[in-house]
């Protein structure tokens, strides 16, 4: 695998991650579309924990958002949907960064969590645990080009967690 940072030479198609933007798409319409199963309407437990399973939603959607948006705000300068940097690429360690190394990819699993809790469904809770190794993955690969760009990276990587504040 290539883990040569950007510079001024052009990378072939495809050593840029780019099947793995691929693959982040089909997760997510597989995600969508994905039946929920087993149906847990009729179970009584399912009823009784409507009210649990409203408030994880609505935690972690807002999280989800709050991850999101202010990820998005704070790179907008050098966003890209590849984990290969882009040449303008800036070290973001303050504000949401300073809290996630990774918040717009924290931001899908914690909205796929919310999901899977509310509706208690097996099916996407394996889809999501799918979606956190592949972001892992992702998120390794783009580290891995970061540390050779910005080499204050490693101090960085070793004071904030990847996706899940003071856990992981």
């Amino acid at each position: 695998m290539n883990t040569k940072p950007p510079g001024k030479s052009k990378v072939p198609w495809g050593k840029k991650g780019e099947y793995l933007v691929a693959l982040q798409f089909v997760l997510l319409i597989t995600f969508i579309f994905l039946p929920v199963y087993p149906s847990s309407s009729s179970v009584e437990l399912f009823k009784l924990a409507t009210y649990i399973r409203f408030a994880v939603l609505a935690v972690c959607w807002l999280i989800a958002i709050m991850f999101g948006t202010t990820g998005l705000y704070q790179i907008k300068h050098s966003l890209t949907p590849l984990p290969y940097p882009v040449e303008r690429n800036q070290l973001e360690t303050k504000g949401i960064f300073s809290v996630v190394r990774h918040p717009l990819y924290s931001s899908q699993l914690f909205a796929a969590f919310g999901w899977t809790v509310f509706q208690m469904s097996v099916s996407h809770f394996l889809l999501t645990a799918l979606g956190f190794l592949f972001f892992s993955y992702k998120a390794s690969l783009e580290e891995s080009w970061l540390t050779e760009l910005h080499p204050e990276y490693t101090d960085y990587a070793h004071r904030v967690h990847k996706f899940i504040p003071w856990v992981y």
